[in-house]
């Protein structure tokens, strides 16, 4: 190789490496509501230099054991359904937000999706049927619309677990209809188990990881919370040579929020603003530099900043709190070595 070619070779070589830090996926999880978005309901999300969001139109079941999924009915909220979904997209892509369609199932009384599991063959068909029908369709429109990523599932161990030649199966149909890449978002403590990485293009976790027990739990607390799972999860990166994308992350602002961050129980009421920075902060300082980490999805944004959030708000959103500004300046950031 000649001086010239070599040159160009390590321009070439610098600039991929920077433009794969600096490209990651910074995203927020955009909650539908029951009525139409605009300008207005964009403008927050392009002050958090957020540059994705995922749309989570959803399909309900009434039980655990029931095989019919209801999907994109007159009852549901506008932003839960087809029509809803194609208004937001359009909206947000007039402001160069990227998309990840993500549809999801919602049981009754909000029981855990990991543990849907029919009972006989005969309803594991009609589950079969009925969500191949509902993710069909939203697969069918993230192609119209040129959504950008496409979610397969969302927390869905024991359906996939019992049903596994579905599952590749119902991949292959949904790549004869959409062309964009695509993922599952397994629960985090699920992915390890999941069989589908090796026909999808991003490692997707809903990244629930528990890191602290404190009730303000530090920051180095938590990074060093995180060095045993990250270990794991650049493991199965690399044993699939497959990017990881955080489908959902985010911490409640409220005491222990770093001991089981996947609950939601309203009882814990506490507001802890620290220890949802603190938290938020390790996660960012944990993953976002890594070459083999896309970025994620902050669980959630709800389309009414104004009334959204607060300081006196336990829930997870990180609107109007301290953590805000912290997203939004990791958000900012180009990750370059």
């Amino acid at each position: 190789m000649n001086k010239f070619k070599l040159l160009i070779f390590v321009i070439f070589t610098v600039n991929q490496s920077c433009t794969t830090q600096a490209n990651k996926v910074n995203g927020v999880s955009f909650v539908a509501s029951g009525e139409a978005i605009n300008d207005k309901n964009i403008t927050p999300l392009v002050k958090l230099n957020a540059n994705y969001a995922a749309i989570m139109p959803f399909g309900y079941i009434k039980s655990l054991e029931y095989p019919q999924i209801a999907f994109n009915t007159e009852r549901q909220w506008f932003g839960e359904s087809k029509a809803g979904v194609k208004q937001y997209i359009q909206e947000l892509n007039k402001k160069n937000i990227k998309i990840m369609l993500k549809p999801q199932i919602w049981v009754w009384h909000g029981e855990f999706t990991g543990y849907i599991e029919m009972k006989n063959e005969t309803d594991w068909t009609i589950l079969e049927n009925s969500y191949s029908k509902f993710i069909l369709e939203y697969a069918k429109l993230a192609q119209d619309i040129k959504a950008d990523m496409f979610c397969v599932g969302t927390e869905l161990e024991k359906f996939i677990t019992n049903r596994p030649s579905y599952w590749v199966q119902l991949i292959s149909k949904i790549k004869t209809v959409y062309k964009g890449k695509l993922t599952y978002a397994a629960n985090w403590d699920e992915f390890k188990r999941t069989p589908l990485w090796e026909d999808l293009d991003y490692i997707g976790i809903d990244a629930y990881f528990p890191v602290n027990d404190s009730k303000t739990p530090t920051l180095n607390a938590c990074l060093a919370g995180w060095k045993t799972h990250k270990l794991v999860i650049s493991e199965i990166s690399k044993k699939y040579n497959k990017p990881v994308l955080f489908t959902e992350f985010g911490y409640r602002s409220v005491d222990y929020s770093g001991k089981e961050p996947w609950k939601s129980d309203r009882s814990m009421n506490q507001v802890n603003l620290e220890a949802q920075t603190n938290t938020t902060k390790a996660l960012f300082e944990t993953f976002w530099k890594e070459d083999w980490f896309a970025g994620g999805f902050v669980w959630k944004w709800f389309h009414n900043y104004e009334a959204s959030g607060g300081h006196n708000n336990s829930r997870f959103t990180p609107q109007n709190k301290p953590v805000e500004t912290v997203i939004r300046q990791y958000y900012s950031k180009k990750w370059t070595k």
